[in-house]
């Protein structure tokens, strides 16, 4: 099956970033949001990050041009997937969410299409098993930011086919990415093995082993981590992270994966990481000249 036609579902961080690496390796994309100004925004962002790629001499300005050629907006979900061969949804990690679009791309997609998911933790079984096409149902797990990262977690779900992991794994190649095959278990590989991670930083903070920057600082140059958990779990959103805690707690069913109450309490009051302006850390001044949030301070000052 060539693929030509690509939709993605969800214009955040990963899907402006998914829809961004498919148009700049020659595919036509279909960038789909239910918020005209947030495809908009979506847009801007993807321009000033190939604006960078041409700074850094990665991409030429023509290479710019034609990736903007590529790419068009939509709103109305049925048309816009009406012709793709495969769609790749990247919208919030919201289980019923998710469920309710995949019923819709049943419908509206034709019948060969593939349709992916970039979902970090949710069951690609249980996506699939409110289509009529589970040997079609994949997960494209895609790692931020996309135009730069090498890895793809490819998600087999119980029914997908051989034919279809295949054309997923040959497919992430041609976008210069690393796939790595993987079985639909709750997490799959890389957030089974980071949220504890990041989860036992947070516990360290909360019980006061030590504060924030001197964790992160541990963490990146005694392991050599490019950034330290709690600066990452800002990055992932603080949001994002409690929610693949709750897969893997309700999955596995062990309390290791029992999400810590400062994470908790920190989503409740509405601290998410960058995307909210502060979590562990304060980006008032923006990402480049973060410093550890007032009220870590103010603790490890106690």
């Amino acid at each position: 099956m060539k693929m030509k036609n690509i939709a993605v579902i969800g214009s955040g961080t990963m899907g402006n970033g998914i829809a961004h690496t498919f148009a700049q390796f020659g595919y036509a994309v279909n960038l789909i949001d239910i918020n005209a100004d947030a495809l908009q925004k979506a847009l801007d962002t993807i321009t000033k990050n190939l604006d960078r790629q041409v700074a850094k001499g990665t991409i030429s300005e023509t290479d710019k041009e034609n990736t903007l050629k590529n790419l068009s907006t939509h709103t109305d979900l049925k048309a816009a997937v009406a012709d793709v061969d495969l769609v790749v949804e990247a919208a919030t990690e919201n289980i019923e969410l998710k469920l309710q679009i995949f019923k819709e791309l049943d419908a509206y997609a034709k019948p060969d299409a593939i349709l992916a998911s970039n979902t970090s933790s949710i069951s690609i079984t249980k996506i699939a098993s409110v289509t009529n096409r589970g040997d079609k149902v994949i997960g494209m797990h895609f790692m931020n930011p996309v135009p730069i990262m090498k890895l793809v977690e490819v998600i087999r779900g119980y029914a997908t086919s051989d034919i279809t992991t295949n054309i997923v794994m040959e497919l992430s190649t041609k976008l210069d990415k690393v796939p790595v095959e993987v079985n639909d278990y709750p997490g799959f590989v890389a957030n089974r093995i980071l949220m504890p991670m990041i989860n036992e930083a947070i516990y360290s903070l909360y019980e006061g082993v030590a504060g924030v920057y001197e964790i992160d600082t541990v963490m990146k140059l005694g392991m050599a981590h490019p950034m330290g958990p709690l600066q990452l779990a800002d990055f992932i959103g603080l949001d994002v992270c409690l929610a693949i805690l709750n897969v893997l707690h309700q999955g596995f069913g062990n309390p290791k994966y029992a999400p810590c109450p400062l994470l908790v309490n920190m989503v409740t009051a509405g601290k998410k990481g960058v995307k909210s302006g502060e979590g562990f850390y304060d980006y008032s001044n923006g990402v480049k000249e973060a410093k550890v949030a007032g009220k870590f301070t103010k603790l490890a000052q106690n």
